[in-house]
């Protein structure tokens, strides 16, 4: 019997498919009547389905009695029942209830608020948005889509190869509060330590979330400690994943740079299923490869010989060997990375008014990349890696990747150096598993969130020169961890229609580990190029807090809109912080003008990685490889230095606002924005002495290393900027639709406010926690201003988008090379435009190819040198001086291409890559 009624039903089916037809229609918007591009169009219960084109129409097959669903970001959903016509229009009325899911939309914890009555600056990047920038990566595609945004790629900073440091409003990484579906994303486990952007400071792996699972990304651009807890000074991400199952897409992805390296290729598939009225599954699954680009630069033969030279000797050394090895053997660019992310997010009616609810990822990443090359005039580590025998019998290190002149062994005296390797193993993952619902008009929300973040480091191709020829040439130098537990506890209701109330709890544990390496990754002077983590500094630390915050808003009348959120939370490694935040809204000329601003008080409590790291690492400085030690807070070393425990940054916010909507097609925003951190911690310059018996001095050679850093609550700061964003859709341009966007960001100050709290012994010593270089990096290493300039263009089955991103200047001082000529001198980054285009086109409804070209006219960052005062000018004022302090600025040469201490963005040049995607 069940055989003769599956029979039935598969024939049933089967006349229900032929007897399908061809629907065509148009979705429009129904308060404007404006059409709708990219609105998804399915037949409810199957794998069909087709998007909307720029003249918002669409054609799909669909058999009479079925159900299409349509559905776009920021519109109420409808289902309409397929009858005899074959055209079905359809109008959808812009959503007042779309965005409750999401609680940052409006910088409250009321659930009544929406997007329309924010009262706070947001950013709603939609996945298309993202899509169109051609970028491969979810961190590099905010990068062309939200100006305050800025990262850039680091050549040769062992670690940080695994993630790029990332920050918004140039308030550093650390200060960005990072959710997935409204729930605390975990921080990475790296603790960032090179001269770059974001030294000193840890921050999200952005990158490690698949953009094929992300429906839309809000960016909150204000404080929201109030309403989050800590790391939110700057404001919020929340990244929202595709929920309902529309359709099953294959992406194949590839590229290539212009240069004929840096290949690209990958692979993502998302897909899901739909069950009972309102369950989903959504799942997705992606796999790259990114080959490494090289862009070593050409060294400078006068500065490596003023840096390494001193006898006639080894000048002829350096200059012979340049002249056979222009780049000097580096090979520095991008890492290679091969990458795996698996997402699922998943909702489950429980009754008619609850969901149960959860979401869960993970990535696993490799990298590979080099440090720089010895060469033989820099060390000699002779007899200690693999040798070879020329015609003359003498044993040299080598690199088969290197073609080195066999004409001038003699002069190298059987010795051509080698390059080490570094490889970073990294395993990222995060889930949150939740009930939400309503009853008697009280929703709620109660979920509990696991994260966290490991990676483990190899270096290659080197030696322990303390171990002699005992040295390996493969170690583990170790690595670290970083993990948390939170729980939330979320209630709010709309007490009356002028009234509501929301308030809540969240308690978290954090725990931080350190790895060690194998014994002879430290031993002595450790590994060359990454010495490892010695076993007295691994070990792991945890830390427990408890918050709960009070929210209440306020609709004075139907334009007039105040809230106020306080927020109490207790730490068990530094007490309690209190922290408040008023904001208000006032709508007027039929809602065309909005008027907005806030106040709020905010904190970043101490990382765990800040209060306990402590580290060995090697510096080049002056032609040396020196040890540096990193002493945390709690060491005997800090205790004698009189370094204070770590304490929460406090910070002092304010925000204005004008937002205009003269026409349904055109909206205008303007925001003001400044933000006052006091006791800000930072990451310590490197602390030497002369003096061998100064206090500082014999802490120093007790602990092995020639100087130190450490974190302290050391500077106060003052960010302040514009930020705008207009926008002009449903242009009607030929047979298509046009739309403009233009939006910018203008820092107006970033500064340090007087001078830094600099420990007695320190002073006692003649230094300074704070150079030269680390005030450079903190004021002047992001953009002064970014904005960019988009133009998408859509007709029948084409859509071209043009964008255009302007970037500008920022600077660099050095002081490791050069001597005092360095004090009067920056490296400046001229402004500069990068364009990108990127070019769809539909070949049916299931099949779509669009082609990028990144960077389209191969700009790169450009700097040159520029003079402080009247002594930089007299330093730079023959070529011969300004090439050698160039130099010096960009060591030896090998990064005048690849700065990454100022560079605003990749040093690559053009970049093309292409999707196919396929619908089933």
């Amino acid at each position: 019997m069940k055989q003769i009624l599956s029979f039935v039903l598969i024939m049933l089916g089967t006349v229900g498919t032929l007897f399908a037809q061809e629907r065509t229609g148009k979705v429009t918007d129904a308060s404007s009547g404006a059409v709708i591009p990219s609105v998804n169009v399915s037949v409810q219960g199957t794998s069909r389905g087709v998007v909307t084109d720029a003249s918002g129409s669409y054609k799909i097959v669909a058999a009479e009695g079925s159900k299409l669903v349509f559905s776009f970001i920021g519109y109420t959903s409808v289902t309409q029942t397929v009858g005899s016509a074959t055209v079905i229009d359809v109008q959808l009325a812009p959503s007042t209830t779309q965005l409750d899911e999401v609680v940052v939309s409006t910088g409250s914890r009321n659930a009544q608020r929406t997007v329309t009555d924010a009262a706070l600056p947001i950013d709603i990047i939609g996945a298309s948005d993202l899509k169109m920038t051609g970028q491969t990566t979810f961190d590099k595609a905010l990068q062309y889509s939200v100006p305050s945004f800025n990262t850039v790629n680091t050549p040769v900073n062992d670690a940080t190869t695994l993630l790029d440091p990332w920050e918004i409003r140039n308030m550093g990484p650390s200060r960005t509060l990072v959710l997935v579906n409204g729930k605390r994303k975990n921080l990475s486990s790296l603790l960032y330590v090179q001269f770059s952007p974001g030294r000193g400071e840890t921050g999200v792996d952005i990158s490690a979330i698949p953009q094929n699972a992300i429906k839309r990304v809000e960016i909150l651009r204000d404080g929201a400690s109030a309403q989050y807890g800590s790391d939110a000074i700057a404001g919020v991400m929340n990244i929202i994943l595709k929920d309902k199952y529309e359709y099953t897409s294959l992406n194949f992805n590839t590229g290539i740079t212009s240069a004929g390296d840096g290949g690209m290729y990958g692979l993502a598939l998302n897909g899901g299923a739909n069950f009972g009225t309102k369950g989903f599954v959504n799942y997705t699954v992606d796999f790259s490869q990114q080959n490494s680009a090289v862009r070593s630069g050409i060294i400078h033969v006068p500065t490596e010989i003023a840096t390494f030279g001193g006898s006639p000797a080894q000048d002829a050394l350096i200059t012979t060997f340049l002249k056979d090895n222009p780049t000097g053997g580096n090979i520095n660019g991008t890492a290679e990375t091969t990458a795996g992310k698996f997402l699922v997010n998943f909702g489950i009616p429980v009754g008619d008014k609850n969901e149960l609810y959860g979401n869960a990822a993970m990535v696993i990443k490799r990298v590979s990349s080099f440090a720089n090359y010895r060469t033989p005039y820099w060390r000699q580590d002779r007899g200690l890696l693999h040798s070879v025998t020329d015609n003359g019998g003498k044993n040299y290190i080598t690199k088969e990747t290197l073609a080195f002149s066999t004409d001038n062994v003699d002069t190298y005296k059987g010795y051509v150096g080698y390059v080490p390797t570094f490889e970073g193993d990294l395993v990222d993952y995060n889930a949150s598993l939740g009930l939400r619902g309503e009853t008697n008009g009280w929703k709620h929300d109660g979920s509990l969130t696991i994260g966290g973040n490991t990676q483990g480091y190899t270096v290659d191709n080197t030696v322990n020169r303390t171990l002699g020829t005992a040295s390996p040439t493969r170690f583990k130098p170790g690595g670290y961890e970083f993990g948390h537990i939170v729980g939330n506890i979320d209630v709010s209701k709309a007490i009356t229609d002028k009234l509501g109330i929301a308030f809540g709890m969240e308690a978290r544990s954090e725990k931080y580990t350190i790895i060690a390496g194998d014994e002879a990754s430290y031993s002595g002077e450790g590994s060359n190029s990454f010495p490892g983590i010695n076993a007295i500094n691994a070990g792991s630390n945890q830390r427990f807090n408890v918050g709960a915050y009070l929210d209440l808003s306020y609709d004075v009348s139907k334009d007039f809109l105040i809230n106020g959120t306080v927020r109490t939370e207790s730490y068990s490694d530094f007490g309690s912080k209190n922290v408040w935040k008023l904001s208000t809204r006032y709508k007027f000329a039929d809602d065309k003008v909005v008027l907005r601003g806030s106040a709020s008080t905010g904190f970043r409590a101490p990382t765990l990685h800040q209060i306990y790291a402590q580290s060995v690492q090697a510096a080049f400085v002056g032609g040396q490889i020196q040890l540096s030690g990193l002493f945390n807070n709690k060491s005997v070393q800090a205790r004698l230095l009189g370094i204070p425990a770590l304490k929460p940054e406090e910070s002092m916010n304010y925000t204005f606002g004008l937002g205009l909507n003269p026409t349904n097609n055109l909206s205008i925003t303007l925001d003001y924005f400044t933000i006052n951190v006091k006791d800000r911690i930072v990451y310590s310059s490197s602390i030497s002495s002369s003096d061998a018996n100064s206090a500082l001095g014999k802490i120093l050679s007790q602990a092995g290393v020639r100087t130190v850093q450490f974190f302290i609550n050391g500077i106060e700061t003052v960010n302040s900027g514009i930020d705008f964003v207009i926008a002009y859709k449903n242009i009607n341009l030929g047979q298509g639709k046009l739309g403009v966007n233009l939006a910018g960001n203008i820092m107006l100050q970033n500064e340090i406010v007087g001078n830094p709290t600099t420990p007695d012994a320190i002073k006692a010593a003649g230094s300074s926690i704070l150079n030269t270089q680390i005030k450079s990096l903190l004021t002047e290493s992001r953009p002064k201003y970014k904005a960019i300039l988009a133009f998408n263009y859509g007709v029948k089955k084409w859509n071209v988008n043009l964008a255009n991103t302007l970037f500008g200047s920022t600077a660099f001082q050095d002081l490791d090379n050069g001597g005092a000529d360095m004090e009067n001198i920056k490296a400046v980054f001229t402004p500069a435009v990068v364009t990108d285009l990127s070019v769809s086109y539909n070949f049916s409804k299931n099949v779509s190819f669009t082609a990028n070209a990144n960077n389209l006219l191969n700009i790169l960052p450009k700097w040159d040198l520029e003079a402080q005062n009247a002594a930089g000018a007299a330093a730079i004022n023959t070529p011969e001086k300004k090439a050698l302090l160039r130099g010096f600025l960009g060591f030896s040469g090998r990064y005048d291409i690849l700065g990454y201490n100022g560079s605003q963005f990749s040093q690559l040049g053009t970049m093309f890559n292409a999707n196919l995607q396929i619908r089933f």
